[in-house]
């Protein structure tokens, strides 16, 4: 991993178990890394936890979620083809910075088909 590599900060840790709860699995199946790396320097908040992004083999779970301005988030937990847990990507629907994490209990699941 690059120079800008991080531990994991636990509401991160926490998220990423309860979305491998909502599809059923544990963190035993799907180790979550201790050291991950920031998107564009943590402003939506998305995270790297493997080792080559050209590894991207889909998406477990998308989930959605509504920024303290209002601006829906859509989370979506992506695999690499070697079966293991790649990023936690955050993708803010008018690019603006993540203003609160969300919470567990703050984000719903969304079909992995569905539209903006």
């Amino acid at each position: 991993m690059s120079q800008d590599t991080r531990k994991i900060k636990p509401q991160e840790l926490a998220l990423i178990e309860h979305l491998l709860g909502l599809l059923g699995f544990t963190s035993a199946q799907y180790p979550i890394r201790e050291d991950v790396v920031e998107y564009e320097g943590g402003k939506m908040g998305s995270i790297s936890m493997g080792d080559d992004p050209n590894l991207y083999d889909g998406d477990l779970i998308q989930v959605e979620y509504v920024d303290s301005d209002g601006t829906p988030v859509v989370i979506t937990l992506t695999k690499d083809s070697n079966g293991k847990l790649l990023d936690l990507d955050f993708w803010k629907v008018d690019f603006s910075k993540l203003i609160t994490y969300p919470q567990p209990h703050q984000v719903s699941v969304r079909p992995l088909d569905a539209g903006v």
